[in-house]
C-alpha cells in the first residue's frame, strides 16, 4: 500500500473517531442518562421494591449511571479538544478507577440478580429464604469493596499523554497494560458472564423440576384448606409468579446484550496489550485505536439499555410503575 493511501486511511480512521466521539457518545449519554433516571425512579415505586432482584437491578442501573456520566462526559469533550483526562494525570486516574469500578459493580449486580433467580427458583425452601433484600444489600456492599480494591492500583498505574497505547489516558507501562487488561477481561467481564450463563441453565433446570412435582403439592394443599383461604392465596401465587417470569424475562435479554457487547472488548484489549510491543505500522495502531475507541462505545451501550429493556419485557408489572411514575 502507498503512503499516501495510508495517509489518507489514517486521517479517515481519525475523522471518523472524532465524529463517534461527538455525535454517537453524545447520543448514547442523553440515551442513558435518561433511561437510567427513569430506571431509577421506576424501581423505587413501592408496588415492586420490595422484590430483592428489584433491588439489585436498581443498584446496577445507579452503577451504570455513574459509568456514563464519568467514561462518556471526557469521550464527547475530547471531540473538542477540551478532555482533561488526557492531558491531567489526577483526572485521568480518577476516570479511569471511577469508570471501571462502577462498571464491574454494575455488571457484577446483575451477576448477582442471576445468583437470586437461580436460588428463588429452587425446590429446597432453605435456598429460597436465603432471598432477601438484607442479603442482596450486603452482597451489594460486598461487590463495591471488592471492585473498589480490584481497580485502586489504576490510581498509580494510569498515566495521561501517552502516545503508544488505545487511548491517552491508559497504564503507563506494557506490565501496566498486560495486569490492568487481563484483570479487566477476567474479573469485570468474562467472569460474571460466564456465571450469569452456568446460573441461568440452573435456573431452567430448576424450574422444570419444580413444574413436573408442582401439582402433586398442590392437591394436597388443597384438601386442608378451605375455599376463600385458597382462592386468596392462588392471587398471591399467580401475581408473584408472573413477576417472577417478567424479571426472569428481563435479566435474560439483558445477560444476553451484556454477552454481545462487552465480550468482543474483553479479547481485543488482552490482544491489544499481547502485540502492543511488536513492531507496527501507524496505520496498524490507528486501526487498533479506533477498534478499540468503537469497542467501548458497545460497552456505554450496554450500560444505557437496562431501561428500554426492561421497558420491553417486564410486561405490565414494569410498565404500570413507568406509567404511575409519569401521569
Amino acid at each position: 500500500m502507498s503512503p499516501s493511501m495510508n495517509v489518507h486511511l489514517m486521517e479517515a480512521l481519525n475523522a471518523t473517531s472524532v465524529q463517534l466521539n461527538r455525535y454517537f457518545s453524545l447520543f448514547i449519554f442523553i440515551f442513558g442518562f435518561t433511561g437510567n433516571i427513569l430506571n431509577i425512579l421506576v424501581l423505587t415505586q413501592r408496588s415492586i421494591r420490595s422484590n430483592p432482584c428489584v433491588f439489585l437491578f436498581l443498584m446496577s442501573s445507579i452503577a451504570n449511571l455513574i459509568s456514563i456520566i464519568s467514561g462518556l462526559t471526557p469521550r464527547i469533550l475530547s471531540s473538542w479538544q477540551i478532555d482533561f483526562t488526557e492531558t491531567n494525570d489526577i483526572f485521568c486516574k480518577l476516570r479511569a478507577f471511577i469508570t471501571f469500578t462502577s462498571r464491574t459493580v454494575a455488571l457484577s449486580l446483575i451477576m448477582l440478580a442471576t445468583y437470586e433467580r437461580w436460588i428463588m427458583s429452587s425446590s429446597n425452601l432453605q435456598h429460597r429464604q436465603l432471598s432477601s433484600i438484607k442479603n442482596d444489600r450486603k452482597g451489594s456492599l460486598i461487590v463495591t469493596l471488592i471492585s473498589i480494591v480490584i481497580y485502586l492500583q489504576m490510581l498509580y498505574r494510569y498515566k495521561a499523554n501517552l502516545m503508544d497505547a488505545p487511548l491517552k489516558c491508559y497504564g503507563k507501562t506494557s506490565a501496566c497494560h498486560l495486569l490492568t487488561d487481563i484483570i479487566y477481561s477476567c474479573l469485570t467481564i468474562l467472569f460474571p458472564l460466564i456465571s450469569m450463563t452456568v446460573l441461568g441453565v440452573l435456573t431452567l433446570s430448576n424450574i422444570r423440576k419444580t413444574r413436573t412435582c408442582m401439582e402433586p403439592r398442590k392437591i394436597r394443599r388443597e384438601e386442608r384448606l378451605n375455599e376463600k383461604c385458597l382462592i386468596i392465596q392462588q392471587r398471591q401465587r399467580q401475581r408473584w409468579k408472573k413477576i417472577d417470569r417478567y424479571l426472569r424475562r428481563m435479566l435474560l435479554l439483558q445477560v444476553i446484550s451484556l454477552i454481545l457487547l462487552t465480550f468482543p472488548q474483553a479479547i481485543h484489549k488482552v490482544y491489544f496489550t499481547m502485540l502492543s510491543n511488536k513492531n507496527k505500522s501507524q496505520l496498524q495502531y490507528d486501526f487498533d485505536r479506533f477498534l478499540y475507541n468503537f469497542e467501548l462505545l458497545l460497552l456505554f451501550i450496554e450500560s444505557a439499555l437496562p431501561f428500554y429493556i426492561y421497558t420491553l419485557a417486564g410486561g405490565k408489572v414494569f410498565r404500570n410503575a413507568l406509567e404511575k411514575l409519569l401521569f
